[in-house]
């Protein structure tokens, strides 16, 4: 099933996932390629070769999504340090002028 942000795909039976753009593509490029393959030989020639391509593709897509949330954990966790120095230098200044 196509979406605008990627493909739904089935991880365990009764829930469903969406697949970043990005494997999304690679999955699509394959595809094709598996089914021109099939078309020139046999399905018996990607028979095997499927279920591999597919654990691979959706654990790619796990690790992706997993490396976004870092990356917005990231950006968090720079947010919070600038604060935190910008607190910090406020108050350097405060104690720097209360002792003068």
């Amino acid at each position: 099933m196509e979406l605008e942000d990627g493909v739904l795909y089935q991880e365990d039976p009764g829930t469903s996932a969406m697949m970043s753009e990005r494997v999304s593509g690679l999955a699509s490029s394959i595809y094709r390629e598996f089914e021109r393959m099939i078309g020139k030989y046999d399905e018996d020639v990607v028979k095997e070769l499927m279920p591999l391509v597919v654990a691979v593709l959706e654990n790619l897509d796990s690790v992706f999504a997993e490396n976004q949330e870092h990356e917005v954990e990231l950006e968090l966790l720079k947010e919070d340090n600038e604060q935190l120095i910008t607190q910090y230098e406020r108050e350097k200044a405060l104690r720097k002028s209360a002792e003068e």
